[in-house]
């Protein structure tokens, strides 16, 4: 079988660099249990550093999930008004979730952080049940249209 996958170049990387700096919310896929896979939509926004973040509540399953078994991944990419929807860029992200607690060293700075690029959030990210995960990528995948497959390391990203 051939390499599905190219390497990365300068122009993949610029777009994969702007598809996380504009990315608003992602398609999160996580397991439920063994054999169970799911999928939800999450809001998100880059940290100083570039990784995803993003504020969840413990009521979610998501978040046990995830919490439970912290191998995930985080589709980003929009579908653009026009034309066929796979002809639009996309970028997999294959990451590790970790947890950030509100007695984390770095909760305060990030929680700051994020109020400032999601700044309605505001009104619940005090309660609770919410608590921040910040997703470190292990890998990612760019479909840039037909034919123009990247493979991508964390390197890569930023």
């Amino acid at each position: 079988m051939p390499e599905l996958f190219q390497s990365p170049n300068d122009e993949s990387r610029t777009l994969t660099a702007q598809l996380m700096a504009q990315a608003t919310h992602a398609a999160l896929a996580f397991t439920v249990a063994p054999s169970r896979p799911s999928v939800t939509r999450i809001g998100i926004t880059l940290t100083p550093d570039g990784t995803p973040l993003a504020l969840v509540s413990r009521l979610a399953a998501h978040t046990a999930a995830v919490e439970g078994a912290p191998d995930c991944a985080l589709l980003i990419g929009d579908v653009g008004e026009k034309g066929d929807p796979l002809t639009h860029p996309r970028l997999t992200l294959q990451c590790t979730a970790e947890m950030i607690e509100k007695t984390h060293a770095d909760y305060q700075g990030l929680r700051d952080h994020f109020l400032a690029q999601r700044p309605k959030s505001k009104l619940y990210i005090d309660f609770p049940d919410f608590q921040l995960i910040r997703f470190h990528p292990t890998e990612a995948h760019l479909n840039a249209g037909f034919g123009k497959a990247f493979k991508l390391t964390p390197k890569d990203l930023g």
